[in-house]
């Protein structure tokens, strides 16, 4: 079996890349698309879960990051920049240091997780922790694009969204088809925005797209800006998404909608992931399962159908609410008795 060879190589005629584009990869992509099964028995549906947490710094961002830093190499610079929530600065650390840029990552104070943060200090990003929100930080993150000379990697550089649109194209190629339904999570909308961009250059067959926010962060649903959006579900805190046109086009040209969850729905759908198909992912990951929970509810699905959903992120990337929402341990005598009879036999 050939060597996967990351996202330029193997889909070089579908990306805007040239001979003179360096080829910047940690392998990405190629990520597994898994039956659920208990799932599917339980829904009545054919559900396929996509688990981009399987990418090189456990995100999906490294489809479009490895395009976005080859494409800043091409284009001669030597630092790159981007806000973030966690995920993209992990990515974009990690692909700099890969290609030997400097990189320089705004987090909103306070509002990134541990797992996230050690990620991108130890691949040597420049980490600046600023005292405003992810909305704030782009603002910053911008501003320095236009007048300094870093070249911006998040998702409003339009390289992002060409490498992000394969995980598309390989849901295609796995299924023979597009799915019927797609659900996934909807932060800063880049995804959404990619997914549906893949489709649209993957044949007729497109799937209905439902982008699925936290009640506390949910601009898209409310169709108007969060000035202070609340959610556990750090990677989709964003109160007013850069890619909102795109997210939109993507649901009202598929037929579909954004729909928002809560906390505890999301939790809930944590633990389904976890104890029931085996796959440990960060929150805002699954918030497209509690979004598809509420699509049945709701009788917005046709029963037998084909539904993919995307698990953004690992669930190492959030490891102090993994361990907030597990059983605590118990420390007992290395004794064989003793142990038997604390687990019932």
């Amino acid at each position: 079996m050939p060597l996967w060879r990351g996202v330029i190589e193997e889909y070089r005629d579908r990306l805007p890349v040239t001979d003179a584009t360096p080829i910047v990869t940690l392998q990405e992509g190629g990520t597994p698309l898994i039956h659920a099964d208990a799932l599917s028995g339980r829904l009545g549906l054919d559900v396929w879960l996509k688990y981009e947490g399987a990418n090189p710094t456990g995100s999906f961002k490294d489809r479009g990051m490895c395009v976005a830093i080859a494409k800043a190499m091409e284009e001669g610079a030597t630092a790159v920049c981007c806000a973030s929530t966690g995920n993209t600065s992990a990515s974009a650390a990690a692909y700099a240091a890969r290609a030997g840029l400097r990189c320089i990552v705004l987090v909103p104070a306070g509002g990134i997780t541990m797992g996230k943060l050690a990620q991108a200090l130890v691949h040597g990003a420049e980490v600046l922790e600023l005292e405003t929100n992810f909305d704030g930080s782009l603002t910053v993150a911008r501003e320095l694009n236009g007048g300094y000379p870093v070249a911006l990697v998040n998702s409003v550089n339009p390289y992002r969204i060409e490498g992000q649109k394969t995980c598309a194209f390989e849901i295609v190629e796995s299924l023979g088809r597009a799915p019927d339904y797609h659900v996934m999570p909807v932060g800063n909308a880049g995804n959404i925005t990619a997914q549906w961009k893949g489709y649209t250059e993957s044949g007729p067959d497109r799937p209905v797209m439902y982008g699925v926010q936290a009640e506390g962060a949910s601009p898209l649903v409310r169709g108007e800006p969060v000035a202070d959006p609340s959610t556990l579900a750090s990677a989709i805190r964003i109160g007013n998404p850069a890619s909102w046109e795109g997210a939109v086009k993507a649901t009202s040209e598929s037929g579909g909608a954004f729909l928002a969850v809560s906390d505890a729905d999301i939790l809930e759908a944590y633990h389904v992931l976890a104890e029931e198909e085996g796959l440990f992912c960060e929150p805002a990951s699954a918030a497209s399962l509690a979004g598809l929970f509420k699509l049945v509810e709701a009788e917005e699905l046709e029963g037998g159908k084909t539904v993919v959903l995307i698990l953004t992120g690992h669930g190492l990337k959030d490891p102090d609410r993994a361990l907030a929402e597990a059983p605590s341990t118990k420390r007992v005598p290395a004794d064989t008795e003793t142990v038997a009879h604390l687990l019932g036999w």
